[in-house]
């Protein structure tokens, strides 16, 4: 599929769920429905406490805000196969190499076996407690919005998070803070090209300033911002694990002129020695896709290397 970056873009009706309703078989029903024909969708009245949100993004604001050689003490070693720690790249001046332009800070949250805190901010004071705090949340979601896509399946409510991710205590999540300054060129320089998540499940939190776009019926759609609203977007493992059901969206963020973007990403995936294949139960229909590895699923997509 060849994607424009000048397609259309509509303010479209990425759809809205509620979980404050009663009624849990029609929010099960509203996420499926979205996971099937959007593969994106927002949650509002989550339970996630807004204070919470309001100090998770204070404690990200403040560390970009450091000096750059105080950043660089929780850098990505060079070389490192490790996603993990700061790293830059937003200060790029070609726009023609189709890289991104963010500045990111990566490290992992859960489950402590898969914790480096030599990756977690010292400065500002509060930066670990809070994150532990919100860990504990997002887990907790993560899960209920997994149960209701396995019930989508025909499942068990724990199929995806237990067959497909190794179970909550095994599943790896990790935080992403997405740091976009701003760009005196934003129609020529994109902060994230066009792509389909490489791990299972996104839980983003973004800040006031839009640049999220989802493709949809061959146009780009901005996502709106809703305040505290959390943004959930599919990946290529539950696409698979789905046996194509739910869809992998594809997306990309654009940059502002004169504001800085930021966003908080919780990625959920397997761990790398996970083999990446249709639940059980979805075995009797034709599998549209091989068993891979979660590893060898990394490799092959960052090294444009076919997957089936």
């Amino acid at each position: 599929m060849d994607v424009e970056r000048d397609q259309i873009v509509s303010t479209g009706p990425i759809p809205i769920v509620d979980l404050s309703q009663t009624n849990e078989e029609l929010m099960a029903r509203a996420v499926v429905k979205a996971s099937q024909e959007w593969g994106v969708f927002q949650v509002v009245n989550h339970e996630i406490p807004e204070e919470l949100l309001r100090r998770l993004q204070k404690v990200g604001r403040q560390f970009f805000e450091l000096p750059e050689k105080e950043k660089e003490a929780v850098a990505k070693p060079a070389n490192s196969k490790d996603i993990q720690g700061y790293a830059t790249n937003s200060h790029k001046e070609d726009t023609q190499d189709g890289a991104d332009r963010s500045d990111h800070l990566f490290h992992n949250i859960s489950p402590p076996s898969w914790i480096d805190y030599r990756y977690w901010p010292k400065n500002p004071p509060h930066y670990r407690e809070v994150n532990e705090e919100y860990a504990r949340h997002v887990k907790k979601l993560v899960e209920k919005i997994l149960g209701w896509l396995s019930e989508g399946l025909g499942l068990d409510r724990e199929a995806l998070i237990k067959e497909g991710f190794g179970g909550g205590d095994t599943a790896v999540y990790t935080m992403k803070i997405n740091h976009y300054p701003p760009c005196p060129k934003p129609g020529l320089v994109l902060g994230l090209q066009p792509h389909t998540d490489i791990h299972g499940l996104t839980i983003l939190v973004p800040n006031e300033i839009p640049g999220l776009q989802v493709f949809k019926d061959d146009q780009w759609f901005d996502v709106e911002y809703k305040p505290y609203a959390i943004v959930f977007l599919i990946g290529d493992p539950i696409l698979r694990m789905s046996n194509g059901k739910y869809k992998n969206v594809l997306h990309r963020t654009t940059m502002d002129k004169e504001k800085t973007r930021m966003s908080w990403a919780v990625l959920l995936k397997p761990t790398y020695d996970k083999v990446i294949r249709p639940l059980t139960k979805l075995d009797d229909e034709a599998p549209k896709f091989k068993p891979i590895t979660y590893g060898d699923h990394v490799y092959r997509k960052v090294n444009n290397l076919p997957l089936d």
